[in-house]
């Protein structure tokens, strides 16, 4: 092995969690213990996503190693590495095809998975003593483990979509007390389907992006959104100002400007992707419904609402549920229920008023789950995904890809309360989504910062 490389030990966890974890070492080498692929073997029936993904790995290693023979796998697979599409040559994949003497120390006694991998990466490190040999597992134990023997371990950082989830892409951008004295030198400025809009230059602009909101913080509270951006000009419409009674989304107005924008952007019918993310008590579930209510039933834009999440318990499994499809996912809906409690409090007819709208809108919305949705195509639907910090960016590729023509979807969720095993702040789906749609001129996003639930909510959010 070339000494001036890494050989990198894969524990089972990290090509479960992406596949493709095998063409992302760069020119570095990779050991797979039978062990590892033993734990693949066991975990490849059934229909969840783990199982999916370990069956695609699977399809990988039998890519690489279809038509070698023995001698050719003990020297190394050659492992392409895909750069911009291209596949380019990579480092080798090594497999165990011997019995390595055993380095674990009395301390550490058993034939657990978890000790038989460590055990390998000690007995590699005294094969190889000028190589580096690094453990990769998304198992925290484990890499505590390899601290307390020796053995260098890091997480899987390549699904990382940043380094710094205090990185995220916000959606807002404050402007200077100096913005239209630095950016009005070729000002001009329209009316427009009784919208008004600016077409501008200087110096922010180059960091702009489309539907990006943008605001001042003096006397005049500007409230904007970019429409257009390119290298030189940019065109930036005035936002609606959705706190004024007058112009209510079914009843709700924005409490802060967040809000404001947050509704300008579910309200906009050329944003087909919208995403929010929050913290408890933001009102994310409820403008996503008052929106996706007023243009289905008042503007007709939508033929009816979906809605879904991941179903991640916070605590115990409670097992099997009985019933429907939607009988099913009633139980994970308490936030559908809670918010459609809100919109219906009218006084008009009395309980039965109330209750007579509350079963109209529940006729309108539809409730889905995740499992059922591949190969699917939704056309002109409004499309909740909740709680989607907990989605991995696989799994929210696969629902944004069901959208047809006419379909709008809304991702929200809150991506400090993540319950999926192995998704971080910087890995979650919800994350990748905000980072990767941010270009687009047909999306937009607002990170809400202010919860509105109730001041119980408020403290709890700051001290707990």
């Amino acid at each position: 092995m070339n000494t001036a490389k890494r050989l990198f030990v894969l524990d089972t966890n990290v090509l479960m969690h992406d596949p493709a974890s095998l063409f992302r070492f760069k020119e570095h080498d990779i050991f797979i213990p039978m062990v590892v692929l033993e734990e693949l073997d066991r975990a490849k029936k059934g229909i969840s996503e783990v199982a999916r993904n370990v069956r695609q790995v699977s399809r990988f290693l039998d890519q690489l190693i279809r038509g070698m023979d023995n001698e050719q796998i003990s020297r190394g697979l050659e492992v392409p590495l895909i750069v911009s599409g291209n596949p380019q040559p990579g480092g080798r994949l090594f497999f165990q095809t011997r019995t390595l003497a055993s380095s674990l120390p009395d301390f550490l006694p058993g034939t657990t998975p978890d000790n038989t991998i460590l055990d390998a990466a000690l007995a590699l490190r005294k094969q190889h003593p000028d190589t580096r040999v690094i453990l990769v597992s998304k198992d925290i134990n484990l890499r505590i483990k390899a601290a307390v023997v020796g053995i260098h371990a890091e997480d899987y950082y390549s699904d990382k979509v940043l380094d710094d989830v205090k990185l995220l892409f916000s959606g807002t951008m404050q402007l200077p007390d100096d913005f239209w004295e630095t950016h009005s030198k070729d000002l001009d400025s329209w009316q427009d389907g009784g919208g008004t809009l600016y077409q501008l230059t200087g110096p922010l602009i180059s960091h702009w992006y489309p539907n990006q909101c943008l605001y001042l913080q003096n006397d005049s509270a500007f409230e904007a959104i970019v429409r257009e951006v390119d290298t030189r000009h940019a065109t930036i419409e005035v936002a609606i100002d959705y706190s004024q009674p007058r112009q209510a989304v079914w009843g709700i107005n924005a409490l802060n400007r967040e809000q404001n924008f947050a509704l300008n952007l579910l309200m906009d019918p050329d944003l087909d992707f919208v995403s929010l993310v929050g913290v408890a008590g933001s009102g994310k579930t409820l403008m996503a419904l008052a929106s996706g209510l007023t243009q289905t039933l008042d503007d007709k834009r939508y033929r009816e609402i979906i809605m879904t999440r991941v179903t991640v318990p916070v605590g115990e499994d409670i097992g099997f549920l009985p019933g429907t499809e939607e009988e099913k996912m009633t139980p994970w809906m308490g936030a559908l229920m809670d918010n459609l409690e809100v919109l219906t409090q009218t006084n008009e007819g009395g309980e039965w008023g109330r209750a007579a709208t509350h079963d109209l809108l529940k006729s309108r919305i539809k409730v889905c789950s995740l499992n059922f949705m591949r190969g699917r195509t939704f056309l002109n639907r409004y499309i909740i995904i909740d709680e989607a910090q907990n989605l991995t960016p696989k799994q929210m590729k696969t629902l944004i890809t069901r959208a047809g023509p006419g379909t709008k979807i809304v991702c929200i969720g809150n991506i400090a309360q993540i319950d999926t095993p192995y998704l971080t702040e910087t890995s979650s789906g919800l994350t990748y989504v905000v980072d990767h749609f941010k270009p687009w001129s047909h999306s937009g996003h607002i990170t809400l910062v202010r919860g509105e639930r109730s001041r119980l909510v408020d403290y709890a959010s700051e001290v707990l």
